[in-house]
């Protein structure tokens, strides 16, 4: 045999020898723990916000748990919309988050000129909390209840006014829920952010604001405004002592503030399932549901299946409201 042919016939032997040589260095490469980097997590609004103060928690969390580094980065812009867009377009990597609340539901009901589909472009990874939304008037109104409030607007309507922080914001969207369901007609008055739509509460130069503890709860405590019930089924371990629209009679109206964690559309499902599992397991811890407590929320904690049907179900319903009170994109 001449060594051409020889050399030949050891072809196939010496590349099955180099692919086993070289298939541990591949699967080795396929398997870097997560995270091997520090992980970003973007948020849609300043600093001391509910979205925010949450991320920093699970973020703070997740770092010792992992002992990677877990960045908040706060973009402050078109009502979250910038960090949407930034994590939709971010690599499927698990590197790239976001931390959100309601209004990236209500904002996927109404503007037509997102640059993501909040369905399509994400994959959800974690629900983080729960909160109610409070009914409140401003002490110069006379109302004590949700009945006298409802008696008076069904005489008088459109008399009455309310504040939101924005059109499309997740304050409009309840407030008008409640409306529907209570067959009363208030007169929109959006603001552009809660703070100053809060300070005119307290001052009488509007009604009624829906808004949610963090906004509120400090200015109910000390009697500023009037709390007239909590947006939920059931009353809430946040306001024991505030009555639940539930238990009003409006259970069509009841709304639960949410906060969660987004990645991009793509992340591998591993990534998602290790993130879900270590979140789930902080937000149940009992300093968890302690801090929770006192910015006005309850852990919750889904699957990430669960939570992308819970998402999907909110951009529904807020279509429906949106159609009914005829709320248009600023």
């Amino acid at each position: 045999m001449s060594f051409l042919r020889f050399a030949g016939s050891l072809r196939p032997s010496l590349g099955r020898i180099l692919s086993l040589i070289l298939l541990p260095v591949a699967t080795a490469c396929a398997q870097v723990p997560y995270p091997s980097k520090p992980v970003t997590l973007l948020v849609g609004s300043a600093p001391g916000g509910s979205n925010d103060i949450f991320a920093r928690a699970i973020a703070k969390r997740l770092q010792l748990a992992w002992g990677q580094p877990f960045v908040v980065e706060n973009k402050p812009a078109a009502g979250g919309v910038l960090a949407n867009t930034l994590v939709a377009k971010s690599a499927p990597d698990g590197y790239t988050l976001v931390v959100l609340s309601s209004t990236f539901t209500t904002g996927a009901a109404i503007r037509t000129n997102l640059q993501y589909d909040a369905i399509q472009n994400f994959a959800p990874i974690a629900m983080l909390a729960k909160g109610p939304l409070f009914i409140t008037v401003s002490n110069h109104t006379p109302f004590k209840s949700i009945a006298e409030l409802v008696a008076y607007c069904r005489e008088h309507p459109h008399k009455l006014n309310y504040g939101s922080s924005g059109v499309g914001s997740i304050n409009q969207f309840a407030t008008e829920l409640f409306a529907d369901a209570a067959q009363i007609k208030l007169t929109h008055v959006p603001y552009k952010g809660m703070n100053p739509a809060v300070t005119d509460l307290i001052g009488g130069q509007i009604d009624m604001i829906v808004a949610s503890a963090p906004s509120l709860l400090a200015q109910i405590n000390g009697e500023k405004i009037r709390a007239l019930a909590v947006t939920t089924t059931s009353q809430s371990a946040v306001a024991p002592s505030v009555p639940s629209l539930g238990d009003s009679g409006y259970a069509r109206a009841t709304v639960d503030l949410w906060w969660g964690i987004l990645a991009p559309a793509g992340t591998p499902t591993p990534i998602i399932e290790k993130l879900n599992n270590e979140i789930n397991k902080i937000v149940a811890s009992e300093e968890m549901k302690s801090f929770f407590l006192k910015e006005g929320a309850e852990p919750v904690a889904m699957t990430p299946p669960e939570f992308a049907q819970y998402i999907a179900q909110e951009i529904t319903r807020w279509k429906q409201v949106a159609a009914a009170a005829d709320i248009q994109p600023e």
